[in-house]
């Protein structure tokens, strides 16, 4: 029998089902999310199956029933209704203002509208999205789907330009709050992205949004479970070290089940190579830019405690540095308790592949790349091994020799103990190595 398909880079339901790729079927938590919840909003990093689990909510809603069979949801949805689904992505290229933005947005309103055969004439956003839910509404004489992908990338996308950021923050706003001012033809409303805009500033319109980011129930919807990885992928797996899988890949917090990243999961069943898969395909530098503008002491990463305040979103005016790298995936959910009525979250790197990859880009940008970054590694890795302190001195004194003077001269960086600190800490990290900053003990 022939093995299923591995679906690297799929993000369509209809294709991995007809095509024959291997599918994890999350279609119970789908059935009971839609159930359960009008409004829902979902956050999870990039490359986490989001795109397609809006393709699953599509297909099902559309009444696809042929190609859910053998799944959960074959037998456990009304497959005798179809309602007209508005599936709309933000992730289609790059916008860099208001005006682009609208006009990105009008042209996917025209084509929901035309798969309908239905005429739009408003020319405003919000009138002509309006337009369209009412306009499929009365066509179907059923209420609409609403499903919304990549909603906050226009704003991250310019996340460095204030200005930018927030003129497109509210011509998103604009667009959104018609979904509440629709409540009465709307059967479902999912929107999904990788942070989470306060309520305030992006959603102020669309305040009955049930946030579902962190809820156990949903916790393991984007995202491989160990089990299912042993039961989805059995195929490929005879030759896999399934703790060094886990090591690598797995250990994402949604306080449900832990998860495994599946980009990771599935170029790594592919080539049976252990690499950086995820963090290659984005560029933290933003966060690098963060850290370095506010002297964060980079091994305090390991050591953060935030509340559910701080994890659940930030604004373009007011970024923390800790929300980001929680929402962006580079840091997960490592315990949780109670202090009286709070709840507090211990915050850490998920697995090897982030905090090598990590702390590697940081050592980088700090440092200005310094001309022989791998050889100094191994020679330091090879003198630890040794124990041959001397040597790993050595290595050092020539690793601090090539950080080009004017670099941290010029951003002052050299000024405070922290820059230091952050180097050596990273350094370490940077080769898989477990590293204890400033270990506490009975003397101090």
């Amino acid at each position: 029998m022939t093995k299923k398909k591995l679906p690297i880079g799929i993000q369509t339901f209809s294709e991995i089902i007809s095509e024959d790729y291997c599918y994890v079927d999350k279609t119970e938590i789908i059935s009971s999310l839609v159930s359960t919840t009008k409004y829902c909003f979902l956050s999870r990093p990039r490359r986490f199956g989001k795109s397609l689990l809006v393709s699953t909510l599509k297909s099902a809603f559309a009444g696809e029933e042929s190609l859910f069979k053998g799944l959960y949801l074959e037998k456990n949805w009304d497959w005798s209704k179809q309602y007209p689904v508005i599936s709309i992505s933000f992730g289609r290229g790059i916008i860099q203002s208001r005006e682009e933005l609208d006009r990105r947005i009008i042209v996917r309103l025209d084509e929901v509208a035309s798969a309908y055969s239905v005429i739009l004439r408003n020319k405003d956003v919000s009138d002509r999205f309006f337009e369209l839910i009412h306009g499929l509404y009365q066509q179907h004489n059923l209420p609409v789907v609403i499903l919304i992908d990549e909603y906050d990338k226009p704003i991250l996308d310019n996340i460095i330009d204030t200005d930018t950021a927030t003129a497109i923050r509210e011509g998103l706003k604009n667009f959104y709050s018609v979904i509440k001012d629709s409540d009465e033809y709307i059967k479902f409303a999912f929107l999904t992205g990788v942070s989470k805009f306060s309520k305030v500033s992006l959603f102020s319109g669309l305040n009955n949004l049930k946030d579902i980011s962190l809820s156990p129930a949903t916790g393991s919807l984007c995202g491989y479970t160990h089990a299912e990885i042993l039961d989805t992928f059995s195929d490929y797996l005879d030759d896999v070290d399934l703790d060094e899988l886990r090591r690598w890949y797995n250990g994402y917090n949604f306080l449900g089940e832990k998860v495994y990243n599946p980009y990771d999961v599935l170029l790594y069943l592919d080539s049976k190579r252990f690499k950086n898969y995820w963090f290659e395909t984005g560029s933290p530098s933003f966060l690098l830019k963060l850290i370095e503008d506010r002297r964060y002491h980079v091994p305090d990463i390991e050591k953060i405690t935030a509340d559910e305040q701080l994890l659940e979103s930030f604004d373009v005016d007011h970024i923390t540095l800790e929300t980001l790298l929680f929402q962006t995936g580079y840091l997960t959910i490592k315990d949780s308790y109670r202090l009286g009525a709070e709840t507090y979250y211990s915050l850490g790197y998920p697995n090897l592949e982030v905090k090598m990859s990590l702390t590697r880009s940081i050592l980088a940008h700090l440092t200005q790349e310094p001309a022989k970054p791998v050889q100094l590694r191994t020679q330091a890795y090879h003198a630890m091994t040794a124990g041959d302190c001397q040597s790993l001195r050595s290595v050092f004194q020539a690793f601090f020799a090539s950080i080009p003077h004017d670099w941290y001269r010029k951003n002052q960086l050299a000024n405070y103990e922290g820059y230091y600190a952050s180097i050596i800490y990273c350094y370490f990290s940077a080769m898989g190595l477990d590293v204890i900053a400033e270990d506490s003990t009975n003397t101090g």
